[in-house]
């Protein structure tokens, strides 16, 4: 747990991962929306990407909907795109190979992951996202939901990295990299082994410094080893819920993200308003004063450090 009350150590170690990340911004892009760049890999991301789990059945969108919301996104200048191979059973992935094979497919990084912990299935399922997503090949492939120490045994020490990188020797990836929500220190542990990631998905919000905090822990370490860090789960475990506590509004949880060293927040957008709005935030982001961030997470301390925002998390014994 950490510091009570919000401690000035925290603060300033945030400050300082803060003021590094701005330093990474890349020059405005497509219709002034901005672009950082992507760790080691050098590609230039949309500040704002769109999440993949929300253009299916997780978020109730009838296809034709979810299909026009992608091609708005990307005409918007979102060119970083999420998904994952367990999504609605497919559907996601489905769904965005449509849009993308309409010649937008140029236009978008596109991102998928597996949860595949066997190097054979994993291999077969990164063959059915690329027919799935109708490309050749994934920008950015990583390794799903990391839970659990066994994980990262599994992938270090099994065959499930060799596995990876021969697809990406064979050109069916360009990019590898891990994602998690449970435990920081699996993140800690999976850098610290020693493979160069070049990217990483974790979740940043207003409740994370005060309970098991990806950005306390993985974030300087990450912008250290020059990883591509990706933001998720900016509105927390539970959106509405969090918006509800009135302790933040959706546009201070997406700028407070916006203003640590990522390279871009990853939104589940389930309509054109909520793509609007957080487009016009996008573009018209300015990063948090150190007053802002620290009265916004004076505001959330409370909540945050209870954990319950967060039900994503490993419980504190």
């Amino acid at each position: 747990m950490n510091d009570r009350p919000y401690s000035r150590r925290t603060f300033l170690k945030l400050s300082t991962a803060a003021a590094a990340g701005l330093s990474i911004s890349a020059a405005p892009n497509h219709r002034d929306m901005p672009h950082r760049i992507l760790g080691r890999t050098g590609e230039a991301v949309s500040l704002l990407g769109l999440g993949g789990a929300h253009v299916a059945d997780h978020g109730n969108m009838e296809e034709q909907a979810a299909i026009a919301l992608m091609h708005a996104a990307i005409d918007e200048g979102i060119n970083f795109f999420d998904n994952a191979w367990g999504y609605s059973n497919g559907a996601s992935e489905i769904r965005m190979g449509k849009v993308l094979s309409g010649g937008y497919r140029d236009r978008v990084f596109l991102m998928t992951k597996d949860a595949s912990r066997h190097p054979k299935r994993a291999i077969a399922h990164l063959e059915e996202s690329l027919r799935r997503l109708q490309t050749d090949v994934i920008d950015l492939w990583q390794f799903h939901s990391i839970r659990q120490p066994d994980d990262i045994e599994r992938i270090y020490e099994r065959g499930l990295l060799e596995a990876v990188l021969k697809a990406k020797e064979e050109g069916k990836i360009r990019y590898i990299g891990f994602t998690g929500h449970t435990l920081p220190a699996l993140h800690v542990e999976m850098i610290e082994r020693g493979f160069a990631w070049d990217a990483t998905q974790m979740p940043i919000n207003v409740f994370d410094p005060h309970y098991l905090s990806f950005v306390e822990q993985v974030l300087p370490l990450a912008v250290k080893k020059n990883i591509g860090v990706i933001a998720m789960k900016t509105l927390g475990g539970r959106p509405e819920a969090i918006l509800a506590t009135g302790v933040a509004t959706a546009a201070e949880c997406l700028r407070y993200a916006m203003s640590l060293p990522v390279a871009t927040v990853c939104s589940g957008m389930d309509s054109l308003e909520k793509l609007r709005q957080n487009v016009d935030i996008a573009r018209q982001f300015a990063p948090l004063a150190d007053d802002e961030r620290l009265a916004l997470l004076s505001r959330t301390e409370a909540l945050g450090m209870q954990g319950t925002h967060e039900s994503y998390k490993a419980r504190q014994p």
